[in-house]
C-alpha cells in the first residue's frame, strides 16, 4: 500500500500546476471557472494523455494561485482549491467557504498495488446521483457500485453492473451541487457511504486517477460542463423519434410485411421496424438467410414504400467458419483480439465459437464499417449494436486478451468498458461513408461516457412487470442525469408476457421518453399494439398519435441536448434538487420532458395515484384542472390514462397527428400556452434527415411567455419552416364566446395592428380520444411567417 504523502516540490508550468509528492506526482489544471481536472501517478509513471471519453480535450487555462506556506489556493470567479501540502489533500468550496467535496484527512490517495482510490470525507446529508444506467434509488448514498459493462439478462430490481458504465457522478453537499467524472475505463467503484459513515470513495482498479470536478450551482451547469469535455449528441434522423416496432424476431420477410402492413391498416403511426438475429444466416453477421430474406433489396423497397425505415441487429462476434468471407477476410486482415502468443481469442455467442474485432484499432474500425457501408448500400437505415460488451453468454473474455488501444496495446481489462462503445463508433462512421450527407441511427445496448456521441441507448432485456415498469423510468432519468440524452427502454417488457394493463400503461409512458420502442422476446406472447384486443388497441392508438403531435416538441429538446447536454427526459432533480421529497420513493420516477411537461409513472393497476408537484401551479393536462406545489396529491385515474401535469409558463410546440415523420402535417403550428407564470421556448426545425442543419439550414425561433403578451421573435437560419400558420391554445386565461366585452387580443405583427375578441372555440381540436377535454377553452389562429410576432392580451 502507497499513501501520497507529502507535496515535496511545486511549479506552475504548461497552464497547470505540478506536484511532486513523497510516493507520486500530480498535476492539476483548470478549464474554465467551474472545472478543475486532478490527476495522480506513480512517480516513475507518466501522465495519460489519449482519451475515448474526451476526444478533444480543451485547452487548460492561466490559474490564479496563492501560496499560503502550509496550502496552496486556486481561486476562479466561482470556485476555490484549497491544496493541503502535508499531507497532500485537497478541498473543493464554494467562494463563500461551503465545502462542496474534500479529501478524508486520513486516508486521501492510496494505491494498491495498481489499484487507486480516492477517498472523501462524507459532508452531513450528502447526497449522491447519476453513474448512469444503475438501478436502485436516485439517490445513491449509502450504497455501491461498479462498472464494467455486464450482459445483465432479465436483470433485477438492485442488479448491478448493467450494460452501460459511466462513471460521472453529481452530488450534492451543504445544499450546493458539484460534479465528478474519473476519467478511467477500467472497471471502476464507486461507494457512496456503503458500509461506513465516514468516507465516499472512488476506485479504478487499473490506469490512473484522474478525475474532473465540476462545480455547480445546479445540475444543468455540471452537465452543460460535463458534456463539453465527454461530447455531445448530433441530431439523429427525425425518424428515429417515431414508433420503432421490433421482435426477437420476426421472420421470414413476408411476416415482416405483414406487421408493417398492419400498422397501416389499423392506422396506428410507425416509423421503423427491426430485423433481429433470423435475418442472418446462421446468424452470422454482415450476411442474409438464404431462404428467410432471400431479396433483402425488393424486401427493404416494400417496406419503404409503406413508408417503413429498417434497422438490422449487428453481433460482434464473427463466426468462425471456412468459407465465411468475413472470417476469412478477418483473418487475412488481423482484425480480431488475440491471446498473448498471437493466437485469436475464440468465444460462444448467437453463432457458436466467434472471433472479435478489436474495435480499439483505427484499421479494424475502417474494416468494419465497410462491411456496415454494404448493408447500407442494400438499403438499411441503421444498425441496432447487441451483445457488445462484449457479451460470451454469460461468461468472462481472459483478462490477458490482448487489444490495440489505439497503438498503446494494453489488455481486456483495460479495454472491456470501452467495446461497445467503439463497436457504435465503427458502425457509425461506416455508415456515414456512404449516405452522402444523410443521418443514421445507431442504438447500443454497452457504451462507455462519450458515447452519446454516437449512439442511442435502451436499457437492455428488461422483463414484463410492473417493478421493470418502474425502474425503466428511472434508468432513463439517470442515464439523462449522466449526459445520455436519447435513451428508452423495452415497451412491454423484453421477457415474459405482458398483461393487458401493463402494456396499456407502458406505451402511455413511454410516447414521452425520447426512443420509444416496443420489442418483446421469442416464444412470448405477440406484443404490437394490436395483440391486446381493441380497447387497448385504442388506448396506444391514442399515445402514440399524441407522441407524433409532440415531435415539434421533443426534436427541439434533442437540438437543445447538441447544444447544452441536457437531456429531453429530466429528472425532478435539474429544477427541484432542493426539494428533499423528490428523493422519497414514491415519486423518485416521475419526470419531465423539457422543463414543463411532467409524468408522474404509475403501475399497471392503478387506480389512484400519489403524486407530488414541486413548487408552482401545475396544470392537468388532460382537463386544465389546476393544483398548486409544492405538495403531495392524490389523483383518481382511469384505465387508459396516466397523471400528466404542464406548469404554468409553458410553452408546448404540437402539430397534427401524422402517420410517418415523411407525412407532411398540415401547416399548424399548435402552441400551447399555460398562463400564471412567465416562460421561454426556443422551436427548432430543419429538415430532419440531413447534415445541412449544421450549414445553417435550420429555422430556430424563440417564444416568450409574460403576464399578458407572447412574442416570438423572427426566425433565424435558412430553412423554411413547415408551419404557415400558428393556432395559439390560451390555457388559464379566461375568455367569453363572442362577446365584445370578453377579453380582446391584440396583435402586434410587422406594421400590422388590430384589436380582436376571441371568438373560436373548438375544444375537441388534436386531443387524444382518452382525453377529458376542456370545455371553452379559447384560441386565437394567425398566419405565420419568419417575421417577430407579438400577441397583447388587452
Amino acid at each position: 500500500m502507497e499513501i501520497i504523502g507529502d507535496v515535496t516540490l511545486w511549479e506552475f508550468r504548461e497552464n497547470a500546476l505540478h506536484l511532486t509528492t513523497s510516493h507520486a506526482k500530480m498535476r492539476i489544471a483548470q478549464y474554465n471557472a467551474s472545472t478543475f481536472r486532478v490527476q495522480a501517478c506513480k512517480t516513475s509513471e507518466t501522465f495519460q494523455e489519449t482519451s475515448y471519453a474526451c476526444p478533444e480535450m480543451p485547452a487548460s487555462q492561466e490559474m490564479r494561485l496563492t501560496d499560503l506556506g502550509g496550502k496552496l489556493v486556486a481561486e476562479t470567479s466561482f470556485l476555490r482549491l484549497i491544496i493541503q501540502k502535508k499531507p497532500f489533500r485537497l478541498r473543493f468550496e464554494t467562494l463563500a467557504g461551503d465545502v462542496l467535496s474534500e479529501d478524508d484527512p486520513g486516508l486521501g490517495i492510496i494505491w494498491e498495488d495498481r489499484e487507486v482510490t480516492n477517498y472523501k470525507t462524507l459532508q452531513p446529508g450528502e447526497r449522491f446521483f447519476g453513474l448512469g444506467e444503475k438501478t436502485g434509488p436516485l439517490d445513491r448514498a449509502g450504497k455501491q457500485y461498479r462498472n464494467w459493462n455486464t450482459d445483465a439478462y432479465a436483470y433485477g430490481q438492485n442488479t448491478d453492473p448493467l450494460y452501460v458504465s459511466c462513471p460521472f457522478y453529481m452530488g450534492m453537499s451543504h445544499g450546493n451541487m458539484y460534479g465528478i467524472f474519473l476519467h478511467n475505463h477500467w472497471e471502476t467503484v464507486f461507494n457512496f457511504g456503503a458500509a461506513n459513515d465516514r468516507f465516499s470513495f472512488f476506485q479504478a482498479k487499473g490506469g490512473q486517477l484522474d478525475y474532473f470536478f465540476f462545480g455547480g450551482p445546479k445540475p444543468a451547469d455540471i452537465l452543460r460542463d460535463y458534456t463539453a469535455l465527454t461530447g455531445r449528441i448530433k441530431l439523429p434522423p427525425m425518424w428515429s423519434l417515431g414508433f420503432q416496432q421490433c421482435r426477437y424476431s420476426y421472420y421470414p420477410d413476408t411476416e415482416v410485411l405483414r406487421v408493417a402492413q398492419t400498422f397501416r391498416e389499423k392506422n396506428i403511426p410507425a416509423d421503423v421496424i427491426y430485423l433481429d438475429i433470423h435475418y442472418m444466416q446462421d446468424y452470422k453477421v454482415f450476411t442474409w438467410h438464404d431462404e428467410k430474406f432471400p431479396d433483402p433489396e425488393s424486401l427493404i423497397e416494400k417496406l419503404k414504400a409503406l413508408n417503413f425505415k429498417v434497422v438490422v441487429i449487428l453481433d460482434p462476434g464473427v463466426k468462425i467458419e471456412k468459407d465465411y468471407p468475413v472470417y476469412e477476410e478477418g483473418l487475412a486482415r488481423d482484425v480480431f483480439v488475440k491471446y498473448p502468443d498471437g493466437k485469436p481469442y475464440s468465444g460462444a455467442a448467437w453463432p457458436g465459437w466467434c472471433h472479435f474485432p478489436d474495435f480499439t484499432d483505427a484499421a479494424v474500425r475502417l474494416w468494419w464499417g465497410d462491411h456496415v457501408a454494404g448493408l447500407v448500400k442494400q438499403g438499411v437505415n441503421g444498425f441496432w449494436n447487441d451483445m457488445n460488451e462484449p457479451a460470451v453468454w454469460g461468461h468472462h473474455t481472459p483478462n490477458l486478451v490482448g487489444f490495440a488501444l489505439e497503438g498503446k496495446t494494453g489488455t481486456h481489462k483495460e479495454a472491456h468498458n470501452i467495446y461497445g462503445m467503439q463497436m457504435s463508433r465503427a458502425t457509425k462512421e461506416g455508415a456515414e461513408k456512404v449516405l452522402d450527407g444523410e443521418r443514421t441511427f445507431i442504438l447500443t445496448r454497452a457504451t462507455f461516457s462519450g458515447g452519446q456521441r454516437d449512439s442511442a441507448v435502451w436499457t437492455g432485456d428488461n422483463h414484463a412487470t410492473d417493478e421493470h415498469l418502474m425502474l425503466g423510468a428511472r434508468l432513463v432519468n439517470s442515464l439523462g442525469l449522466s449526459g445520455f440524452p436519447f435513451t428508452g427502454n423495452d415497451v412491454g417488457g423484453f421477457t415474459g408476457d405482458a398483461a393487458r394493463g401493463l402494456y396499456r400503461r407502458w406505451i402511455a409512458h413511454a410516447a414521452f421518453h425520447p426512443l420509444m420502442r416496443a420489442h418483446s422476446m421469442i416464444n412470448s406472447r405477440q406484443a404490437e399494439p394490436w395483440s391486446f384486443g381493441e380497447e387497448d388497441l385504442e388506448v396506444a392508438r391514442n399515445y402514440i398519435s399524441l407522441r407524433y403531435q409532440l415531435l415539434p416538441h421533443l426534436y427541439s429538446l434533442l437540438f437543445e441536448a447538441t447544444q447544452n447536454g441536457i437531456p429531453p427526459v429530466r429528472s425532478l432533480l435539474f429544477y427541484y434538487h432542493d426539494e428533499w421529497k423528490i428523493f422519497t420513493e414514491a415519486f423518485e420516477n416521475q419526470f419531465l420532458l423539457g422543463q414543463h411537461l411532467m409524468i408522474c409513472p404509475v403501475e399497471s393497476d392503478a387506480k389512484l395515484a400519489r403524486v407530488y408537484l414541486p413548487e408552482g401551479e401545475w396544470y392537468q393536462f388532460l382537463n386544465d384542472a389546476t393544483q398548486t406545489g409544492p405538495a403531495e396529491h392524490l389523483t383518481e385515474i382511469q384505465r387508459d390514462t396516466i397523471p400528466i401535469y404542464v406548469k404554468a409558463g409553458a410553452i408546448l410546440p404540437l402539430q397534427n397527428t401524422i402517420h410517418h415523420v415523411d407525412e407532411p402535417n398540415d401547416g399548424l403550428l399548435r402552441l400551447h400556452l399555460y398562463f400564471g407564470a412567465e416562460g421561454s421556448y426556443t422551436l427548432y426545425e430543419d429538415d430532419g434527415h440531413t447534415r445541412a442543419n449544421e450549414s445553417n439550414a435550420f429555422a430556430k425561433r424563440r417564444i416568450d411567455l409574460k403576464a399578458d403578451t407572447v412574442h416570438m421573435s423572427g426566425v433565424e437560419g435558412d430553412y423554411k419552416s413547415r408551419f404557415t400558420k400558428v393556432r395559439f391554445y390560451l390555457h388559464g386565461a379566461s375568455f367569453s364566446k363572442g362577446n365584445s366585452g370578453g377579453q380582446g387580443i391584440e396583435i402586434l405583427k410587422e406594421d400590422f395592428r388590430f384589436l380582436n375578441a376571441i371568438s373560436n372555440f373548438d375544444p375537441y381540436e388534436d386531443y387524444p380520444d382518452t382525453a377529458k377535454v376542456v370545455v371553452g377553452l379559447g384560441y386565437l389562429e394567425l398566419p405565420l411567417s419568419g417575421n417577430p410576432l407579438t400577441v397583447q392580451l388587452s
